[in-house]
């Protein structure tokens, strides 16, 4: 099982990916919004921003997220390092269920170019 230092570092890793994308990601990436991500398994949800291209984590809190960010991710933490690993595909991922992504239409529209 991944730990929550292991799943901070892997959202770090996944920002840093998105700031050196190009073409539709990087578009996708430049939303400016909210965004928690619920790691089931830890108990613990990252909150912060997506914003300029880049996930800034604002803070770690226990158990699912107090406010409802506009963009919202819940996994395990395992699944969330397969994913930056590139072991796990997102797409295959979230379809199946073991990831699970919320946000506004508008907004799920421009996401899934990530996919």
């Amino acid at each position: 099982m991944a730990t929550m230092a292991e799943c901070r570092s892997a959202l770090d890793r996944l920002s840093d990916n998105l700031t050196t994308a190009e073409g539709d990601v990087r578009s996708a990436a430049a939303l400016d919004r909210s965004l928690s991500c619920h790691i089931k398994d830890l108990a613990i949800t990252f909150t912060g921003r997506l914003k300029n291209g880049r996930i800034e984590v604002l803070d770690t809190i226990e158990g699912p997220p107090v406010e409802k960010a506009e963009i919202r991710l819940t996994m395990t933490g395992d699944d969330l390092v397969a994913m930056v690993n590139g072991q796990l595909n997102f797409a295959r991922a979230w379809g199946s269920g073991r990831v699970r992504l919320e946000a506004g239409f508008r907004d799920l529209l421009r996401l899934r170019t990530l996919l």
